[in-house]
């Protein structure tokens, strides 16, 4: 299987008078990993299936390896989809299942064999060729749903929400084992999902979607640290959005929140015009004891054990921040009610257009 790019241009999907996408652009290079993020309803799905060919765009162009592909049909477009449900037919067996696309295609007997061998193979389930599908587990049947997108051997590997059907530890180890399939074939492959974490583990890029709109494409670290505007923001991972303005004082620059308070600000920060001001729980941190000028005081109105850390939810004027606190065996929570002071270093806190 040879790596092909894929590049979407100005495309427009609507359903009636609802825009499904607006004015997509997007360029997927050679062997990449690339994920469409955002909720439900955002038009990510459309965007897949449009590749795959199961929906045509009102205007604008897809193209695979450089080849415009927008009017063909989905068998002719070299593209593999892997279905959210697996679409396995229950009464056949893995290799019949596997074999099926490959039949309809007509290819000789003996090809048909080298292929599901080789697919079957690639995804480890060779010794499981003759069971039913439902005498494997979810993450077998979703390995085999792959390996009958893989006997095609498409230019481009689409995957639609595919770990949504599994328990959270098997969909750890399956996200694991489709990165490290992706990285030793060097398939282009597109992957589209809700959960943020799904596509920050998994995926080189990321376009982050809302409403139809591309709100912005990068890596995750990029998305996480730089985020575009205040969907981008809240979206991936937990934030602080605080609303106030930046003033000027003698020799410092602080940001008074509207609730009350303030926190200091770098002076090569930039401050887009109605900015909102945005930072992570994890760069804020709690203490007993301020010195009055850069800690907010405040009380703890509510905590979650998460684990690696405790979040704190803490009232400072009539504002709530979110705190994340490391955990370790050991560590005393601090209780709701107690008072305490919130910092953050002026280097992480960002502000946001909206």
């Amino acid at each position: 299987m040879s790596a092909a790019g894929v590049s979407i241009s100005r495309v427009n999907v609507s359903y009636g008078k609802h825009r499904v996408l607006k004015d997509v652009d997007l360029e997927i290079a050679p062997g990449e990993f690339f994920a469409f993020l955002g909720p439900s309803g955002c038009g990510k799905t459309t965007l897949l299936r449009l590749i795959a060919g199961f929906v045509q765009a009102d205007s604008g162009s897809v193209r695979v390896a450089g080849d415009d592909i927008s009017r063909l049909p989905p068998w002719r477009r070299d593209v593999g989809l892997v279905f959210q449900n697996y679409a396995l037919w229950p009464h056949m067996s893995v290799r019949r299942n596997v074999a099926f696309g490959l039949e309809e295609r007509r290819l000789p007997r003996a090809e048909i064999e080298r292929r599901v061998d080789g697919a079957l193979d690639v995804v480890g389930l060779s010794a499981l060729g003759e069971r039913k599908p439902s005498q494997l587990s979810g993450g077998q049947q979703q390995r085999v749903a792959l390996a009958r997108t893989l006997a095609v051997e498409p230019k481009v590997l689409l995957l639609d929400e595919p770990l949504s059907n599994l328990d959270a530890q098997l969909r750890v180890q399956v996200r694991r084992e489709l990165r490290e399939l992706q990285r030793r074939l060097g398939l282009t492959t597109i992957f589209v999902t809700h959960d943020q974490e799904e596509a920050n583990t998994v995926c080189d890029r990321i376009a982050v979607m809302s409403e139809g709109v591309v709100q912005q494409v990068g890596t995750p670290m990029a998305l996480y640290t730089r985020p575009a505007n205040l969907f981008v923001a809240g979206f991936l991972g937990s934030a602080n959005l605080l609303e106030g303005r930046v003033a000027e004082g003698p020799g410092a620059r602080r940001f008074a929140m509207a609730g009350g308070g303030s926190l200091p600000v770098l002076p090569s920060a930039e401050v887009p015009p109605g900015a909102r001001l945005v930072f992570r729980p994890q760069d804020a941190c709690l203490a007993e004891a301020g010195d009055g000028t850069d800690a907010l005081r405040g009380r703890i109105l509510d905590r979650e054990f998460l684990g690696a850390s405790v979040r704190y939810t803490v009232r400072c004027g009539a504002v709530d921040i979110a705190v994340d606190a490391p955990f370790r065996s050991g560590d005393a929570a601090r209780e709701t009610g107690q008072e305490v002071f919130v910092t953050v270093p002026a280097a992480a806190l960002l502000f946001v257009p909206t």
